[in-house]
């Protein structure tokens, strides 16, 4: 039996997500929570070998609660079941220690196995979110391409810094940064700030330290 805590800020999800767990006799709903707080408390009481983890919530999202659960209870496994699919989310997801990521349009029959799979401590992806981490991979973005002014103001916006604090440390205009800042987003193919600190991160153009 695969105890399951079930972990999502809506009533009308969790509902619905335990009629597809009724399905499985091997699948047991021993507690539920409806924010990342309340999860990490019940955990104790409850003992579940998987929570079922929203990623956005409120009071602790579900990146901040399994950072802080598998920190706590590092026997119990997390599995993101969320309906964002941008490729940051995955990361932050993963990377606080999530060992599946599922999208909430699953199937019954592959979100159950996605279960099972992470009692046994095997990865599982959605496959939309697998597909977005190889194209990711897979993608021609090399450093080289980078001039070295973009390259600065990349390691910038990794450290956290506003279009106008590099503007400031380059004693150019804020205008000029933001054209440089949107030149080196679309170069790299990415949405935001976040996505370009992450790739910094990654390419070991910047660190966190």
């Amino acid at each position: 039996m695969v105890r399951v805590l079930l972990v999502d800020d809506h009533d009308v999800v969790r509902m619905g997500l335990k009629m597809y767990f009724s399905l499985d006799s091997e699948i047991e709903v021993v507690a539920e929570a409806s924010n990342g707080m309340e999860a990490l408390e019940r955990i104790p009481e409850c003992q579940p070998d998987v929570v079922i983890m929203d990623l956005m919530m409120p009071v602790m999202d579900g990146v901040k609660a399994t950072r802080e659960l598998r920190k706590l209870h590092p026997g119990i496994e997390v599995l993101a079941l969320t309906s964002a699919l941008e490729e940051h989310r995955i990361h932050a997801a993963i990377e606080a220690g999530a060992i599946g990521y599922m999208l909430k349009d699953a199937s019954a029959e592959t979100l159950l196995e996605a279960i099972h799979a992470a009692a046994r401590g095997e990865v599982r992806l959605h496959p939309e979110a697998a597909k977005r981490l190889v194209r990711e991979f897979r993608s021609p973005q090399m450093r080289e391409n980078l001039t070295n002014k973009e390259t600065l103001i990349l390691q910038m916006i990794a450290r956290g810094l506003t279009n106008k604090n590099i503007a400031e440390e380059l004693q150019v205009s804020e205008t000029t940064i933001k054209t440089h800042v949107s030149s080196l987003l679309s170069k790299l193919n990415l949405n935001s700030r976040t996505q370009a600190a992450l790739y910094a991160l990654k390419n070991n153009i910047a660190t966190l330290e």
